[in-house]
């Protein structure tokens, strides 16, 4: 059952459809928040929105994905659905996301990072466990930079940026 009512949805401040768009908007959500870009890593978003009043946000993805991330070798699942209240520093009430703890899946509810910042992100399990991590092993490059800044003329010729 959707946690995503249409209350919910009559009520956002921001509602987008796509994947391109809803990778764009989480994006700059996380960061405007303070949070590392790469922390919802998800693949081929239908519908995401925001509630601004309530910090209420919601993403929801065609299947559930599992990621791992390289930096500190932790193996994440996101479900079709994930959902939480956002703020400053801060995600809460998370849904749908889980790790992987040496043999089991401990669902995740808590993610924050040190204010002021230290360069630590902290992850609270509903079972009270945590684990904190470096921020920079969430973070995703801007793609455009990576592509090496270069621009192609009208005439054919390939300039740096």
């Amino acid at each position: 059952m959707s946690l995503v009512t249409e209350e919910i949805r009559a009520s956002a401040s921001e509602v987008y459809h796509g994947d391109a768009i809803c990778q764009e908007k989480s994006k700059f959500l996380l960061t405007e928040m303070g949070l590392p870009n790469g922390l919802l890593p998800l693949e081929d978003i239908e519908e995401c929105g925001y509630v601004k009043d309530t910090g209420f946000v919601w993403l929801k993805q065609k299947k559930e994905k599992k990621h791992k991330f390289e930096k500190i070798g932790r193996l994440v699942s996101y479900g079709t659905e994930v959902t939480a209240i956002i703020e400053k520093f801060r995600i809460k009430k998370l849904t749908g996301v889980k790790t992987k703890e040496l043999l089991m899946w401990i669902t995740l509810s808590d993610i924050s990072v040190d204010d002021p910042p230290t360069g630590k992100i902290t992850f609270k399990a509903t079972s009270g466990l945590f684990r904190t991590f470096p921020v920079s092993a969430f973070e995703i490059e801007d793609v455009k930079k990576d592509a090496g800044a270069v621009d192609v003329a009208k005439d054919g010729q390939v300039k740096e940026v």
